[in-house]
């Protein structure tokens, strides 16, 4: 074996043993901790039929607005942006926003919207750029962040449970990124019902995901190669007379329960900080959540 095989061979090993102490650097830990589960373009194609479009928001659309009127925000960062309907609602109402997503494939669908809206003030507001979480600072450039941090930032439609390791790097992150008495909302499903029973609570909430062509969620419970617990849900979409292709997806899952959570949100921002717990973004429900939303204060 030459030289060069064998410093390939011991950068490697090096790069393995610094994963499973937790030593890599952002982007590395981005990039193999974070993969893009919207990569093959599915999911994106067939996204909007599953939360409904613009319909989506109606559910908590007033109890957002009005958190963050009560807290004085004008600027957001939505650091999962999806296909843009929470962003795009947000400039709406008039909020400075810079949204965030990992997946280009997404991405690619709220461009599509700023540029067709190019010519509305509001618009002017918006930023879109391509990034990770465990490295905010590597977000694209076309993202300029204000230096002295954002109002709010936003996490919602159980994005945050597709990272596997590292939560808590990534909720330091989003701390970061706030200013004193910075808000951050952050949501998970109901994992504490799932854990339980296996499937999805029929909850008469479905919150984010309203689509009429939502034929089923099959629900699988498994665990990865660290022991870790791992939800796959495999969705079903009617996508019949729409000539747009399949409309099956699975994406993956890494349950927090409502307590773990909690400890995790209070571990980074204090114990004695202002923490809300909203299921289904209600002060109460009357039957099993679908979805608990954590509202924290920097």
């Amino acid at each position: 074996m030459n030289s060069n095989a064998i410093l390939c061979c011991l950068t490697v090993i090096v790069a393995l043993i610094s994963y499973k102490l937790g030593q890599l650097t952002p982007s590395e830990v981005s990039k193999t901790e974070r993969a893009d589960q919207y990569e093959d373009g599915v999911a994106a194609k067939v996204w909007n039929l599953y939360i409904g479009g613009a319909k989506r928001t109606s559910g908590y659309r007033n109890t957002l607005l009005d958190l963050l009127e009560e807290h004085n925000v004008s600027t957001v960062l939505d650091v999962a942006c999806g296909t843009g309907v929470d962003s795009i609602m947000l400039v709406e109402y008039d909020y400075i926003v810079k949204c965030v997503d990992l997946s280009d494939k997404m991405l690619k669908h709220v461009h599509k919207i700023r540029w067709e809206r190019r010519e509305e003030p509001n618009f002017d507001n918006l930023e879109i750029g391509q990034g990770d979480w465990l490295d905010m600072d590597g977000i694209e450039d076309s993202v300029s962040h204000p230096k002295e941090g954002y109002d709010a930032i936003i996490c919602l439609g159980n994005s945050f449970s597709h990272l596997p390791h590292h939560h808590t790097q990534a909720i330091r992150n989003f701390y970061n990124y706030l200013k004193p008495g910075g808000l951050l909302l952050i949501d998970h499903r109901n994992f504490d019902y799932i854990l339980l029973h296996g499937v999805l609570p029929n909850s008469k909430s479905k919150l984010y995901y309203q689509g009429d062509r939502i034929q089923s969620i099959k629900t699988s419970l498994t665990t990865d190669e660290y022991g870790s617990n791992r939800l796959v849900l495999d969705y079903t979409l009617d996508v019949s007379g729409l000539g747009i292709g399949s409309g099956k997806f699975s994406l993956s899952y890494y349950p927090h329960t409502l307590a773990g959570f909690s400890a995790l949100l209070e571990g980074v921002f204090g114990s004695t900080t202002n923490h809300t717990v909203l299921p289904d973004f209600a002060a109460k429900v009357d039957s099993e959540p679908s979805y608990y939303v954590h509202m924290i204060v920097k």
